[in-house]
């Protein structure tokens, strides 16, 4: 019946910083468009074929969640460009690693691993595919 993943949303208490961690940490692209109810302008991050929706703590749009709130999510990305690599991104942007590398199990099939925090302490995993 479900296929694959369209978006999720995030909502964030520290607006700037979280956009500033998604795009220039992560490389997402920052969209704008009109929805919610009432239909508003909103913000949310963009990368491959699916995208991450921005509500601010206290501002959330509905329908929302049940119980919004920052800092609830884990989330794991496939990078486009080796972990090493990602490692040494991460390093410039003085992004600490909290755990890894290390071998964990996808949705497809083993990945290696590094664990961060974005600027709400959601825990962020960013994976390669294990060879």
């Amino acid at each position: 019946m479900i296929d694959h993943l369209d978006h999720l949303v995030l909502t964030t208490a520290h607006e700037e910083a979280c956009i500033r961690f998604y795009t220039e940490v992560l490389g997402m692209r920052l969209e704008s468009f009109v929805g919610g109810t009432p239909p508003v302008e909103r913000r949310a991050f963009q990368f491959g074929q699916q995208k991450i929706n921005l509500h601010v703590k206290g501002r959330e749009f509905e329908p929302k969640a049940h119980t919004p709130v920052p800092g609830a999510l884990d989330l794991c990305f496939i990078a486009d460009r080796p972990l090493d690599a990602v490692i040494a991104h991460l390093q410039a942007q003085q992004v600490a690693i909290i755990e890894g590398p290390v071998m964990r199990t996808g949705a497809t099939g083993r990945i290696r691993s590094v664990y961060v925090r974005d600027p709400d302490l959601n825990l962020i995993e960013i994976s390669e595919a294990a060879h």
